[in-house]
């Protein structure tokens, strides 16, 4: 009997060979493959020299993250052993291939407007440092882990005013607590498209494919009139003109789907399931970052030039347009005047005033006195923003300045962008009150506990601290939401604020290690912490966040208690007032010279 081929079946001979003629092209990736080592060699000091190792390990172990957050059909060299092909239907109900690309944080939905957020950062961390990726021999696995989420949002761009924002149901997606073989196959494909348009995912997207296209064409923001151009700030070797091309096609159409008059609106409003896992809160900074990312790409001056009026006709520089805010996925205005700068340098633009709003953020994020402000700990905190995922604000903000310093108007900036930089990988990497490096897998003291469905190994949702007590697996370079305001961290699996991982955590230590290896030869803090260090630190009991309440409660004794001593108070209470009627009526008590 022949066999027939069922649309499932042929949905995932597709899958494989579209994935294969996206990637094809792509470096070879070395063979042996690099792996990560035990969390006891994180403690293990090295010689030192360039590139230092222990930066070298750390860098691949920030890259390895994010193969074991990879959906759909895996290649036969996946180095995640314990990873396997899932969600191979995505994109049937829509009679397309959106499988592929990553799962977002600790569970299993894939979504657009962060995963862009993530791949721009790292593409422009890498246009700048992209020889620390080269000199550690990690630009293989940098180009792999690009491709994988660029030619899935290649996918979800299937044309010109079409893009897929999110695949999967947040709802039942958290209901779910297991491996990756058995996620739940109810995963609708959601869309922003002209009758149901979304601004913001649409710019964002935009700006993930302009940023990278800009990699792969081997652009560079570094010139000789650079201030510190010593610095010798050069992209990763990437190149692939073809590429390039395809991945600006792409920004193009997306760029000029969300700048359309018609089609501007928050795509959360256009799609509002969307909106449970990433609602964003204005789409202004969003168009203004794409303009800047294209302007560069395009070497388009008539671009430049308006965004600076976007900028300013928004009032993002002003006390409530975001810049003295966070910049994450949800907020790119703190970027977009340090990204104004760096495009002023590429096109020959009049970068004066971008370099004025780049300094007054980053003045006021040295000197605490923004909306950040410092943790007893020394941890850059934005309250609200920090309050679920403490570390990403302060990596941030660190990514941000460290790429602005050699554009500094004075070598004293230069020097107070650069320390301020340091002391917050410092501080992610174990200089902190817990002795913790948040890292996972890097040393003995890293947290234990992630929140990842994934590599958790259990099956209970009501048991997720406790099934299993150990987690089935490690995964590698992973970091964490980071501790409290008080600078405690509880390492518990369930509590999601803390102990989360995420696309968009790893990314601004990627761009901050890289730099590291390709100019620091002294090793991460978290070489002098020997195993126990956080043991002896952990906080007792659990944090006070959206997890574990701290409002008191009483015992069963304590109502009962707290019900008689209301009683007794109340039956006083009566009885003074019935006194007083009573002597009030027989014209009894006058206060002291109030008498008749």
């Amino acid at each position: 009997m022949p066999r027939i081929t069922t649309p499932a079946r042929l949905l995932v001979i597709l899958t494989g060979l579209s994935s294969f003629l996206l990637s094809s092209a792509q470096l070879s990736l070395p063979n042996p493959p690099f792996l990560p080592p035990n969390s006891s060699w994180g403690a293990v000091p090295s010689s030192g020299g360039s590139p230092n190792p222990q930066w070298t390990t750390l860098l691949g172990d920030l890259l390895y993250f994010y193969e074991a957050q990879r959906s759909g059909k895996l290649p036969a060299n996946k180095r995640v052993p314990w990873r396997n092909d899932s969600a191979l239907e995505d994109g049937s109900d829509v009679h397309l291939d959106l499988t592929g690309g990553y799962y977002d944080a600790g569970d299993y939905i894939k979504c657009t407007f962060p995963l862009s957020f993530t791949l721009m950062s790292i593409c422009w961390g890498a246009i700048d440092y992209g020889k620390g990726y080269d000199m550690t021999q990690q630009t293989p696995y940098l180009d792999s882990m690009l491709r994988w989420g660029l030619d899935w949002l290649i996918k979800a761009h299937p044309s010109s005013d079409t893009l897929y924002v999110q695949v999967g149901d947040a709802n039942i997606d958290n209901e779910y607590w297991g491996g990756d073989r058995n996620i739940p196959t109810n995963r609708p494909s959601l869309v922003i498209n002209d009758t149901s348009p979304g601004t913001d995912a649409a710019a964002a997207a935009s700006a993930a494919f302009a940023s990278c296209s800009i990699l792969y064409s081997n652009s560079s923001s570094s010139t000789k009139s650079t201030p510190n151009a010593s610095l010798n700030l050069q992209p990763a070797s990437l190149q692939n003109a073809s590429y390039s091309q395809t991945l600006l096609k792409h920004a193009e159409q997306l760029y000029y789907f969300a700048s359309s008059p018609s089609n501007q609106t928050l795509y959360s409003t256009s799609v509002p399931a969307a909106g449970e896992a990433y609602a964003s809160s204005s789409y202004y900074d969003d168009l203004t970052f794409s303009a800047l990312w294209l302007a560069w790409a395009q070497k388009n001056a008539t671009l430049y030039n308006q965004a600076w009026g976007m900028y300013e006709n928004w009032g993002l520089g002003n006390e409530t347009g975001g810049l003295d805010g966070a910049f994450n996925w949800d907020g790119k205005t703190p970027g977009i005047p340090v990204l104004g700068v760096q495009v002023a340098q590429v096109i020959g633009g009049n970068g004066s005033k971008w370099v004025g709003e780049a300094e007054r953020y980053g003045d006021a994020v040295v000197a605490g006195s923004g909306k950040g402000y410092f943790t007893g700990g020394g941890l850059l905190y934005y309250d609200g923003d920090s309050d679920e995922a403490s570390l990403n604000p302060a990596l941030n903000a660190a990514m941000l300045l460290m790429r602005y310093a050699p554009l500094a108007s004075t070598s004293s900036k230069t020097s107070a962008y650069l320390s301020f930089a340091k002391s917050q990988v410092d501080y992610v990497l174990g200089n902190n009150p817990m002795s913790a490096p948040y890292v996972v897998g890097a040393n003995p003291n890293s947290p234990t506990n992630p929140h990842s469905a994934m590599a958790a190994g259990g099956q209970d949702i009501t048991k997720i601290d406790t099934s299993p007590p150990q987690e089935a697996y490690v995964i590698y370079g992973a970091v964490v939401g980071g501790p409290d305001k008080k600078d405690n961290f509880w390492d518990i699996r369930s509590d999601w604020p803390e102990t989360e991982i995420a696309l968009d955590y790893n990314a601004p230590l990627l761009t901050l290690v890289a730099a590291h290896a390709l100019n620091d030869t002294t090793d991460p803090f978290y070489t002098s912490l020997q195993a126990g260090e956080y043991a002896k630190r952990k906080p007792n009991g659990h944090p006070c966040d959206a997890v574990f309440s701290c409002v008191p409660t009483l015992s069963e004794t304590g109502k009962i208690a707290m019900g008689v001593v209301l009683g007794v108070l109340g039956l006083i209470v009566f009885g003074l007032l019935g006194w007083w009627v009573v002597a009030g009526r027989g014209g009894g008590y006058s206060p002291p010279g109030y008498g008749p």
